[in-house]
């Protein structure tokens, strides 16, 4: 790859917004016919359109058909839920405003053309552009992080609290638990969790990661980067207190 600069990158909010759509079981639709939550209803194109598949009965259905076509009429919400219980789950909220269209030769299915995308994350919102959106391809490990990370936290609790090691230990003053949040191609994040407060701290792989047995290799990398730094001193302090 390139420079450490490369390999420090995060996701673009144009990924991350087609991550949460695909990792996504869930989405709330707000139409003029009301509001729904719909669960395994939806599927995502190659270009970013979501399909929904709507019963018959649903208001949703009938604003969807008798929308006038281009003008936006519903917004779709979906939220990024992290798959290992941390205070403030939510880790993202993706809304998509725009309008349905008809899909498929048999009617089943209804398309959303979106014409406004906002993303939002713990720093802020964002609006990410249409033809951004349409072009970015999802995280490759998105749909499987709900399985990855539920591993690590419950197989593997000795890994994650070898790995603060590669913390600074500032960051680790007052922490009572730590978790794993997020993984992307690009690095793992940790969630750490203090009395009253918490915070997030990004470990970077050293190159992405395509796929669930580069994310192994780039994994084993940090374990040993972290076998050969030392405890930090804020965690050993912690611990000589809770011995006592």
């Amino acid at each position: 790859m390139g420079d450490s600069q490369t390999w420090a990158a995060v996701p673009s909010a144009a990924e991350r917004a087609r991550s949460v759509l695909t990792a996504a079981w869930s989405c709330a639709v707000t139409a003029e016919g009301g509001r729904e939550e719909l669960i395994g209803a939806h599927s995502v194109s190659d270009d970013g359109r979501v399909l929904l598949r709507l019963p018959e009965d649903s208001a949703l259905f009938a604003a969807a058909i008798c929308a006038p076509r281009g003008e936006p009429s519903a917004v779709l919400e979906f939220a990024d839920v992290a798959p290992v219980p941390v205070r403030h789950r939510i880790r993202a909220r993706l809304w998509l405003a725009g309008w349905f269209g008809p899909f498929g030769a048999d009617g089943d299915h209804v398309a959303f053309h979106a014409t406004r995308v906002v993303l939002r994350r713990p720093s802020g919102a964002v609006v990410v552009g249409l033809d951004d959106f349409a072009a970015a391809a999802p995280d490759p490990l998105a749909a499987a992080e709900a399985r990855l990370l539920t591993h690590l936290a419950d197989a593997h609790p000795d890994a994650v609290e070898r790995l603060t090691r590669l913390v600074d230990p500032g960051s680790l003053y007052g922490a009572v638990r730590i978790r794993p949040l997020a993984v992307d191609r690009h690095g793992l994040t940790l969630r750490i969790e203090r009395a009253r407060s918490h915070g997030d701290v990004r470990l970077p792989f050293h190159t992405p990661a395509d796929d669930i047995a580069q994310l192994t290799e780039r994994m084993h990398h940090l374990l040993t980067q972290a076998s050969a730094a030392g405890c930090p001193r804020a965690l050993q302090r912690q611990r000589a207190d809770g011995d006592r």
